[in-house]
């Protein structure tokens, strides 16, 4: 498994780059900053008031960025794998 996208090799599957370590390390990286802006937006008022807003919601607000990164970084990989 690649532990940078410089180390991806020719021919890496779809689902192989998006198990790499440095896949899920930039979607954690991701999930944090954007997850944290996307839930004072929109749960803001909730946290305010000095409430806690429902896990669920808040999880899905992480799972979000996270899924978009991940599918991107692994997207590109297998794209620069097949160019190799």
């Amino acid at each position: 498994m690649p532990e940078t996208i410089s180390e991806t090799p020719a021919k890496i599957t779809f689902v192989a780059a998006l198990l790499a370590p440095v896949t899920m390390k930039r979607a954690a990286k991701v999930s944090v900053i954007v997850g944290t802006i996307l839930v004072f937006i929109n749960q803001g008022d909730v946290i305010a008031a000095g409430m806690l807003p429902p896990i669920w919601k808040m999880v899905l607000t992480y799972m979000v960025p996270y899924s978009v990164s991940s599918y991107s970084t692994a997207a590109f990989m297998a794209e620069l794998g097949q160019k190799r």
